[in-house]
């Protein structure tokens, strides 16, 4: 994934800063996510599925409250309503799983849109939008991994071990595109430079 323990540190305290500073409940919340690292939307988003008992991936607002306290996010009741009817956009009362997550997403620029874009279709050997233990056969080596080296683990679960960082709800071993911006997202949060960005995406991925 090419994302440091350094680059994850300062993402952490990039985003404490800014959720003191949030003017927006939107900002904050996305903000304490990712005071929790790269992977801090996709915790929200598994503590919110977790509650879909029904799964047709909606959110009520008494949902809503409850994900956001068990997950420890700090919004008092009219930033969690103000929230909750920002998101709420066709008045339905309730929020589209899919749209609240990508609703969270840091903005990031055109050139870094297409970096994760390009990398994901380079996995996605199928082009089925979906990226399995399958596809990354070739494409991702695990010669070097410690635990494909002494025998442990054979090299199809080193690779699903992989999959693991980028799988948001269901730790299914499939990792969707939705699930892959996510995890880039959060790590493009912790880079200010477009340059680095697009030398750590290059390097990591072989991209050309």
């Amino acid at each position: 994934m090419a994302h440091t323990s350094r680059g994850e540190k300062a993402l952490i305290e990039k985003a404490k800063k800014a959720a003191v500073s949030a003017k927006t409940p939107l900002d904050k919340l996305r903000a304490q996510c990712l005071a929790r690292g790269a992977n801090g939307i996709k915790g929200l988003g598994r503590a919110f599925r977790i509650m879909d008992d029904d799964g047709n991936r909606k959110i009520e607002y008494r949902e809503f409250v409850k994900g956001l306290r068990d997950y420890g996010v700090d919004l008092d009741k009219h930033e969690q309503q103000e929230l909750f009817q920002e998101l709420d956009t066709d008045g339905s009362g309730t929020l589209d799983f899919d749209e609240f997550l990508i609703a969270l997403r840091p903005a990031m620029s055109k050139n870094r849109v297409n970096l994760i874009n390009q990398a994901f279709r380079k996995l996605d050997k199928s082009g089925d939008g979906i990226v399995t233990v399958e596809d990354l056969h070739g494409v991702y080596s695990v010669a070097k991994h410690p635990k494909f080296l002494n025998g442990e683990k054979t090299e199809d679960e080193c690779l699903y071990d992989f999959l693991k960082n980028f799988d948001t709800i269901e730790q299914d071993g499939k990792i969707t595109k939705d699930e892959f911006n996510n995890y880039y997202a959060g790590v493009s949060a912790s880079i200010d430079s477009d340059a680095y960005f697009d030398l750590m995406m290059k390097n990591a991925w072989k991209l050309g």
